[in-house]
């Protein structure tokens, strides 16, 4: 398979190239880099902390809706068997 232009796979080696060679060409790019996995990890854990909190909320809302039993219950489990 050729790595050229007009197929998708060869254009984004294309661009991987680019942004690697860029990379390497300037070196306060990393301290870039080290500071956006920081702010990444501080929204990661406010949304999973959120999403505790949240979760929570309806775990206990849930647990104070009353369910019926059903009509005509009696619990006998269906399927079959000596009545």
């Amino acid at each position: 398979m050729e790595l050229g232009l007009d197929n998708p796979l060869g254009y984004l080696w294309l661009r991987a190239r680019v942004r690697l060679d860029r990379a390497r060409s300037t070196g306060d790019l990393g301290a870039s880099a080290i500071e956006w996995v920081i702010i990444t990890g501080v929204l990661v854990a406010l949304a999973a902390a959120v999403g505790v909190i949240i979760y929570n909320l309806v775990r206990d809302r849930a647990s104070e809706i009353a369910i019926p039993d059903a009509p005509g219950g009696g619990g006998s489990g269906g399927g079959g068997g000596n009545p």
